[in-house]
């Protein structure tokens, strides 16, 4: 196993330099391919079609399935290219049909309720810390709502990333590519300068625009934590996450008459499929439609 986890590592640490990955995809590259080599050690005439069965039999998605078999398939090209190992993975072929799952999103009443719950904590801070922590909130959530963006994104943004007079705001996105979003939302500016105000007078040693009580860059556990605060003021869908606020956000700009092309634009999708799954989501737009032009509402029963 040593040997194998060297090669594992050795493998990730390939990655990182050839691809460009995020910390998180690598992360996610070691641990399925730690699971694969657990599974191997623990079935003596175990191989990939055996551990795919498995997957499958210990209900994980066929997503995830994928999403391992992916990461197995790249591992063994690259051991193979080094001529490390041969390529089982070539005696193979998987046809695995995915699950069809629909973004899960709030609605907007619940976005204004859980919103209004923000005001409601800033109004009502007594305390510096307070102040601070509820001003920082508002602008953190409201920035999520108003523009999609990730909470990973929001907790990479630099104070140089923003420009208040213009309202544009530079998004640091998956795979290091980078997106302009305008901030259409007056409220939304408001917020976030207030806080921009309130973060830089405490002087903090870094460049990252939210930050925690110890003035160091906000996590995005942090945001998670966060969410779940005000998830519970507001009394909103208790399976909530911050995600689904992106989901909303896609999901209300396509019933509003907004085009597919740009809203991958806006979220920072490399593959517009991966956007064309909220036009699935915007029941409210196709109620709209077919009250208005489906021909069967006029005729004679």
């Amino acid at each position: 196993m040593k040997n194998t986890q060297l090669s594992i590592n050795e493998f990730v640490a390939h990655c990182k330099i050839t691809k460009n990955l995020s910390e998180k995809t690598l992360c996610a590259y070691k641990q399925d391919l730690t699971a694969f080599q657990r599974y191997l050690q623990q079935n003596e005439c175990g191989n990939v079609m055996t551990y795919v069965s498995h997957l499958l039999d210990t209900h994980h998605k066929v997503s995830t399935v994928k999403r391992h078999l992916a990461t197995i398939g790249q591992f063994y090209k690259y051991m193979y290219r080094s001529d490390k190992l041969s390529n089982p993975m070539l005696q193979f072929e998987f046809h695995l049909k995915s699950e069809k799952a629909l973004p899960r999103t709030i609605t907007v009443r619940e976005v204004k309720k859980l919103l209004t719950a923000l005001y409601k904590q800033r109004e009502n801070a007594t305390t510096k810390f307070a102040k601070f922590e509820s001003t920082r909130d508002l602008a953190l959530i409201d920035l999520l709502c108003s523009t999609g963006i990730r909470i990973g994104e929001a907790s990479a943004m630099l104070v140089e990333d923003v420009d208040l007079r213009s309202r544009i705001v530079l998004i640091h996105g998956k795979g290091k590519k980078e997106r302009l979003i305008y901030l259409s939302c007056a409220d939304t500016v408001a917020n976030l300068k207030a806080w921009l105000n309130l973060r830089n007078s405490t002087k903090p040693s870094h460049e990252y625009v939210f930050v925690n009580r110890n003035n160091a860059p906000i996590s995005i556990h942090g945001i998670e934590d966060i969410f779940e605060k005000y998830k519970r003021i507001a009394n909103i869908n208790a399976n909530a996450t911050p995600h689904y606020l992106r989901h909303t956000f896609a999901t209300n700009l396509l019933a509003n008459g907004s085009d597919l092309r740009s809203v991958q634009e806006i979220l920072g999708h490399s593959n517009i499929a991966i956007t064309e799954r909220y036009t699935e989501v915007t029941t409210s737009r196709k109620i709209k439609v077919l009250k208005k032009f489906n021909f069967r509402n006029d005729l004679l029963q």
